[in-house]
């Protein structure tokens, strides 16, 4: 017995229907019914089917039995003929001969061909046949749609003594899965398998086959699922049921049995010497023990435990822990540190059994603490090692640090992506002198060193380590083509003239970053991410790489318009538009408009980030406020402010020079306010109403400020930072004289995905 699934039904070519003894029930279409069987021709026992008026009958032949049925052959072949296909037929008995696939499907695969008798056509039986039922076997079974399959040929008889072979093909179709679902678990949403095996690439889809590995592999899934949440006992198990509606349609259920959940008390590490179980702890991130209530010496511990999940064991993020803790060693010369398959340890189980107390016991094999031998670069062609070198901070005689190493991989990694060479690797080779080279011939036993005293070696200082970095450069690229998707209503010169990459030039990763971080800062766009939004693939062209930047436009316009009242400023309306991005220009404008009974404020704002198509910032703003005091005074003003800024080198630093007019007028000044006595008892009264100044104080200052940039964007900023110096110079022209020194910084720390610190210092004087 071989597998089974698959038949034929219909045939291409017209034939009689007491030709083919099996066919199709009528169904209506597209209701995924299965091929119901019977017999073609029905007669009386006995009786041959009837003829044309006038012509003899021809003597009944035996019935054959074709799937458990019967069926009679309309003629026979001449006598003394070889034998002969009678029928082929698609058999699906174990599974109430219905099947889910079309049988059609089936046909295409089945090369078998067989009699006519109603034509007098005979298709002899030879070796040829065989094999071609054989190939029919092995086409079946690799549609995959069949969980068995065998074929078998049978013998009929005619009264004559011909034989005719009926070949059968046995098939059991594969279950297909109807419905699936998840249950005996509240700690996992479905919507999270779905998405773990989504990235997994392990989703069971609807109406497909029955996939044993593939059900297997979803059972491991769904169980480290289990195991991150801590129930290191978990076991998740798979049940299939059939349901109606169809042969073979199965209710794929996965039963998850979380068991009690594994809290880690302690951690203990068991062989280290050179570093403390407090000092190995405070590297693991996931893995760390929630100690008892009753420990007041660990309450603060215990209470930060309580706010998040600390405490509970993750086995599939051990491995993380335990590189954490290999790094921390090798950048301390334990170069040979090794951590070991942990120990867990049950100290007890809760009263309802929901919760399992552990006592995490990790090996630990620290080895010797190197030092640098000699140190030295290899394998570069295109960077001088004198200049590599210093890069690493790595000298002979001090200890071992991978860190070092590791920062300065990052540094030799800019250097050669600045120069083209994007797909630059490299790596430490070490070389520990007290391991025995496995080509050096051993020494004569003349010239053996003696054996020390006691058995014991005699110190010779900490054991040297030789590094060599391996460096492979790789080739050099250049960009081919830049392009820009999703910029609905940005302009591609407004991004382009952004980006410090050029087509036709070489590939510098580095200006790579500095373009997305100079279009984060614009905030015109959600932030780019460098391996989700910016895809840099090889191009046809050798050496050559497309750049392609993945965008997704934030509306950057304010519309604000309002109404109401207020006993300082009366009756009032406002209305007001701004955008930093006007016509996708990026440009930004601002015009605000309020009115009302005792208060008009106008204004209106315009900057151009790229005067005359050159990175020169111009812009201008056009005020006017006045403002009546009931009772007091009326203060009218009218001025503008004229932009001028342009970049110092090519990083993040930009001079502007503002140079501002502003005229201020107060009049319909109160009587009481201009007695002497009052102006006696407060002495800023006159100045601030600008008496015995004709009523009019005319300010016209510059105030030039160097900035300098790194905030990486404008709304939402998360790191960076932001240093402006300026100072503002009044006296030219007008009737004010002052000035006043500035000074300001701000910092953005990031401590989490969502945590942000900000921090704002700033110093400024006056002087009149």
């Amino acid at each position: 017995m071989f597998g089974l699934l698959a038949l034929l039904e219909a045939l291409a070519k017209p034939l009689a229907a007491q030709d083919f003894p099996l066919q199709q029930a009528q169904g209506r279409p597209g209701q995924g019914r299965g091929t119901d069987l019977a017999p073609a021709v029905s007669t009386p026992s006995g009786q041959a089917p009837s003829t044309s008026a006038g012509q003899p009958q021809a003597p009944a032949l035996p019935p054959a039995t074709v799937c458990g049925q019967q069926a009679t052959p309309l003629a026979q072949p001449p006598a003394g003929s070889g034998p002969v296909v009678l029928y082929i037929a698609p058999c699906f008995d174990a599974q109430g001969n219905a099947s889910v696939i079309e049988p059609q499907t089936y046909l295409y695969y089945i090369q078998l061909k067989f009699s006519t008798p109603s034509r007098n056509e005979w298709v002899p039986w030879t070796s040829e046949s065989l094999n071609v039922v054989h190939d029919d076997f092995n086409r079946l079974w690799n549609t995959k749609f069949l969980d068995n399959l065998w074929i078998e040929d049978a013998d009929y008889k005619f009264p004559n003594g011909t034989i005719g072979k009926i070949v059968t093909y046995h098939m059991e179709e594969r279950q297909r899965v109807k419905i699936v679902d998840y249950v005996g678990s509240k700690k996992i949403e479905v919507t999270k398998i779905d998405e773990k095996l989504k990235e997994a690439d392990a989703q069971i889809r609807l109406d497909t086959f029955i996939d044993p590995g593939l059900v297997r592999k979803v059972e491991g899934i769904v169980r480290d699922m289990l195991r991150d949440k801590g129930f290191q006992y978990a076991d998740v198990k798979h049940e299939i049921v059939e349901v109606p509606g169809g042969p073979k349609l199965v209710h794929l259920t996965f039963h998850m049995d979380e068991g009690p959940k594994v809290r880690i008390r302690k951690v203990e590490f068991i062989g280290n010497k050179a570093m403390s179980d407090a000092t190995l702890k405070r590297k693991m991130k996931d893995n760390r023990e929630r100690p008892g209530l009753q420990d007041a010496f660990h309450l603060p511990g215990w209470f930060m435990s309580v706010i998040g999940d600390r405490g509970t064991y993750q086995e599939p993020k051990f491995e993380d822990d335990a590189q954490k803790i290999i790094e921390f060693y090798r950048d301390n010369g334990y170069i040979r540190a090794n951590v070991g398959v942990p120990e867990l340890k049950v100290i007890t189980d809760s009263e309802d059994q929901k919760t399992r107390w552990i006592e995490l016991r990790i090996p630990i094999t620290e080895g010797p603490r190197y030092k640098v031998g000699t140190f030295d670069v290899a394998g570069n062609t295109v960077v001088k090692s004198d200049y590599l070198l210093p890069l690493f901070r790595t000298k002979p005689g001090e200890y071992y640090a991978e860190k070092k190493i590791r920062k300065g991989l990052e540094k030799a990694r800019e250097v050669y992506g600045a120069g083209g060479y994007y797909e630059f690797t490299g790596y430490p080779d070490l070389k520990p002198r007290d391991e025995p080279s496995q080509n050096a011939p051993e020494a004569p036993a003349a010239l053996k060193a003696p054996e020390p005293i006691d058995g014991k070696p005699e110190s010779a200082g900490p054991p040297l380590v030789d590094v060599t970095m391996r460096m492979q450069e790789g080739q050099q690229f250049f960009v081919n083509r830049i392009t820009f998707v999703g910029n609905t209503t940005t302009r591609d010169n407004v991004i382009r003239r952004e980006m410090r990459l050029v087509e036709e030039g070489v590939f510098n990763t580095e200006a790579l970053k500095y373009s997305i971080k100079r279009l984060n800062q614009l905030g015109y766009f959600k932030p780019l991410e460098g391996g989700k939004d910016v895809n840099v693939e090889k191009a046809a062209e050798p050496n050559k790489v497309d750049v392609r930047l993945k965008l997704e436009e934030q509306n950057r316009n304010q519309l604000t318009f309002g109404a109401g009242v207020s006993e300082f400023e009366g009756f009032f309306g406002q209305l007001s538009f701004q955008t930093a991005n006007f016509l996708g220009r990026g440009e930004s404008l601002t015009l605000s408009l309020q009115a009302g009974s005792r208060a008009q404020n106008y204004s209106l704002a315009f900057t151009e980030p790229f005067l005359f198509d050159r990175n020169i910032t111009g812009g201008f703003n056009l005020f006017r406020t006045d403002i009546r005091y009931i009772g007091q005074f009326t203060q009218k003003s009218i001025g503008t402010v004229l932009t001028v800024g342009y970049p110092l080198g090519r990083g993040f630093t930009r001079m502007f020079t503002n140079y501002s007019y502003q005229r201020v007028r107060v009049t319909e000044i109160n009587e009481n306010y201009t007695d002497p006595l009052v102006l006696a008892r407060n002495p800023f009264l006159r100045d601030s109403l600008l008496i015995g100044q004709n009523g009019e104080r005319v300010i016209s200052k510059v105030a030039p400020s160097i900035v300098y940039n790194t905030v990486d964007q404008p709304i939402f900023p998360t790191t960076g930072k932001r240093y402006t110096a300026s100072i503002d110079l009044a006296g030219l022209g007008g009737n004010t004289n002052y000035y006043r020194p500035l000074i300001e910084g701000v910092w953005y720390l990031k401590h989490a995905s969502r945590l942000t610190l900000g921090l704002r210092a700033q110093t400024e004087y006056i002087h009149a």
